[in-house]
């Protein structure tokens, strides 16, 4: 292991949004989850489970002295096609049950359609709700919408409506996290002029898989921008390797989740 080596698996740690959405969730594999996100070597960001786990996480972490740990939740997922009515009572329910962050899918389907005014609609009305109160990640799921161009106007509509963060995918898809799209991502934050952040989610399972969003981030938005505050990670078997790489055994939960 070399110093940098080292150094990347520090830094992506604390960027790292632990995930675990598999439909055979359970209590004691999300008390496993909020256990495993405490490390020897630094807290995750973030947890991110499915909504009816909310709670649970946030009483599990709080337990073990890491109330730094936001808990994440997702809405509108996987199929970003949910009735808007829903979406936000999802929404109203996870920040209720103490949600800190809300990943929330765009209607992607809407703009291959090339309806751009239900997604803008969608994001503004979800920020609303969680102004003050929690962190809005949207989901443009990019390895669906494929082109650079419906890319960058699906992130900078999301921008627009008030996203705190853009992100990739969902991790449901064929196509999840690509080098391309999160570099269309950055140009757009870097453009809009914002503090909005990028998640890439889906297929991150190596410190060398992960260290290519790191440096990409870096070259096009500086060092200073590598915070939990702008860039996250969504994974779960890729803290397994970044603690292999620094000497630290964990026994893994989760099972195939992003």
């Amino acid at each position: 292991m070399t110093e940098l080596d080292a150094k990347h698996s520090r830094t992506l740690i604390a960027l790292m949004d632990l995930t675990s959405l598999n439909d055979d969730d359970s209590d004691a594999h999300i008390v496993e989850l909020c256990h495993k996100a405490t490390t020897p070597a630094g807290h995750v960001a973030a947890v991110c489970v499915y909504p009816r786990f909310v709670a649970l996480a946030r009483k599990t972490l709080d337990e073990l002295g890491a109330q730094t740990v936001a808990v994440a939740t997702v809405v509108n997922f996987p199929a970003g096609s949910a009735p808007v009515d829903e979406v936000l009572e999802q929404t109203r329910q996870a920040l209720a049950d103490g949600a800190d962050e809300i990943d929330m899918v765009y209607p992607w389907r809407a703009l291959l359609a090339g309806d751009a005014d239900s997604g803008f609609a969608l994001v503004r009305a979800c920020k609303a709700l969680c102004a003050d109160r929690a962190v809005l990640k949207v989901i443009l799921e990019t390895g669906e919408l494929a082109s650079p161009a419906l890319i960058r106007q699906a992130s900078l509509d999301a921008i627009d409506a008030g996203a705190d963060f853009i992100k990739t995918s969902t991790g449901k898809v064929k196509v999840n996290a690509t080098v391309e799209a999160a570099r269309i991502m950055l140009e757009c934050i870097a453009t809009s002029g914002t503090h909005v952040g990028l998640k890439p989610a889906g297929g991150i399972r190596t410190l060398a898989d992960a260290r290519v969003y790191l440096q990409l981030a870096e070259q096009i938005n500086g060092p200073h921008w590598i915070s939990p505050r702008h860039l996250r990670l969504g994974a779960s078997s890729l803290l397994d390797d970044l603690l292999r790489h620094l000497g630290t055994d964990t026994a893994s939960p989760t099972r195939g989740a992003y």
